[in-house]
């Protein structure tokens, strides 16, 4: 059964809210929506961001990779040198507005 993680995202705040233990929360999911749908460390890294203060759900949606800019200038800092580390590509791009 496919299943909505925003969904599962409130299923586990509410056992949260309980005082649930994760391991436990994790076999009563599962038991209702199949057995691989969500795993105890799944349900651990939640329950630190809830106890943490963060408790929404649509901060954790983006999961975009960060915007490049300067994408001719890494590429040239590339073809100069392909074994080149991130750092120094970094250093390079950074230095071009």
């Amino acid at each position: 059964m496919e299943v909505n993680k925003e969904k599962i995202w409130y299923i586990l705040q509410f056992f949260f809210d309980k005082g649930e233990n994760a391991n436990q929360v994790a076999e009563i999911v599962n038991g209702i929506y199949g057995a691989d749908t969500i795993t105890a460390n799944y349900v651990q890294f939640w329950f630190r961001r809830f106890r943490s203060g963060i408790f929404d759900v649509k901060e954790a949606l983006r999961t975009d990779r960060p915007i490049i800019k300067n994408v001719d200038k890494i590429t040239e800092i590339i073809e100069v040198d392909r074994h080149v580390s991130s750092r120094s590509i970094y250093q390079g791009a950074k230095d071009r507005p």
